[in-house]
């Protein structure tokens, strides 16, 4: 099979630092770092298989695109499909599945540690030449340990599963709070959703978004942590009621929200979580460490070649 193969968005998975290669070897292969809504037809009419991100596809994509086989999905959500609309069409959809596993929950460190060890406001205080002016060492804001301390995970998934390792290693116990209920051989203790806040010193969140629990992190939760609590997102902004958080940040000092996600991305200007000095932000990249993105692509191609077999993988769609 000559695969016409289109990329419509590629350029957060590979903005140049890694090759195409593994997908250009099953097709003739055309690559858009970017695509508007308007572009997605007029590029896409000629391809038997899209590779997108956040591209948008529905029914009325779907229905003027009659050559289109197959979407695969540069990212493990596949939210911005329509999947019964794919199905009519015979569109088989796969997404990537746990490429960013690793990469995520060194982020949710990363985020931590910023809260706990304050790194970037000391080097910032020593480049400024204020260390001349101070003893042999000091702190400009109190530095906390993680040994002991209680992480409680939101989400027992994949990811869920590794930032609770990584928690053990720091010497950390583990509350856990899932969908289903699990068995566990070590320390781990699965507690309701009130247990999980009211006990932890850090919560990370790893579950998907639902209608179920968006805005689940709202002014009654949050007035049930303790006051100097650290909360970790990496996962979708929504589960977040992003004005209680706001207001519970301006209230308690102490506590710190650490999020790589908000319900609006990018936020404008006026976003409630911005110019906090206990908010720590960055820009929904916990997934894109360059060993995750070389692994999201060869999912890719692996998905591709699967199909072309007549053995599809990672199908959410068919």
């Amino acid at each position: 099979m000559d695969l016409n193969i289109v990329i419509l968005d590629g350029q957060l998975a590979n903005p140049g630092d890694l090759s195409w290669s593994r997908v250009e070897e099953l097709g003739h292969l055309t690559h858009y770092p970017s695509t508007s809504k308007e572009q997605v037809i007029e590029r896409s009419l000629e391809a038997d298989v899209l590779i997108l991100n956040k591209i948008r596809l529905d029914k009325e994509q779907f229905e003027q695109l009659p050559k289109l086989k197959l979407v695969c999905l540069l990212a493990t959500g596949y939210d911005n499909i329509n999947i019964q609309d794919a199905k009519s069409h015979g569109v088989t959809v796969c997404n990537a599945v746990a490429y960013g596993v690793d990469s995520v929950a060194q982020h949710v460190f990363a985020l931590i540690l910023a809260a706990t060890n304050h790194i970037a406001m000391h080097n910032a205080s020593i480049q400024a030449g204020e260390w001349h002016d101070q003893q042999w060492s000091y702190t400009l804001s109190p530095l906390r340990g993680l040994a002991g301390k209680i992480l409680g995970i939101y989400g027992y998934g994949k990811i869920g599963k590794r930032v609770a390792d990584l928690g053990r290693a720091f010497g950390m116990n583990i509350l856990v709070n899932s969908r289903s209920a699990q068995t566990f051989s070590d320390n781990t203790k699965q507690v309701s959703l009130e247990e999980l806040f009211k006990n932890s010193d850090v919560i990370s969140m790893h579950a998907p978004l639902s209608n179920q629990n968006e805005g689940i992190i709202n002014k009654l939760l949050l007035n049930q942590m303790k006051g100097d609590a650290i909360l970790v997102n990496t996962a979708r902004g929504g589960l977040i009621n992003e004005r209680d958080l706001r207001d519970h940040l301006l209230d308690h000092p102490n506590f710190i929200a650490a999020l790589d996600v908000l319900s609006q991305e990018p936020p404008n200007k006026s976003h409630p979580l911005l110019g906090l000095e206990n908010c720590i932000l960055t820009p929904h990249n916990a997934w894109a460490n360059i060993d995750a993105r070389k692994r999201l692509i060869e999912i890719v191609a692996d998905n591709i070649r699967a199909y072309t077999s007549g053995r599809p993988i990672n199908v959410v769609a068919v």
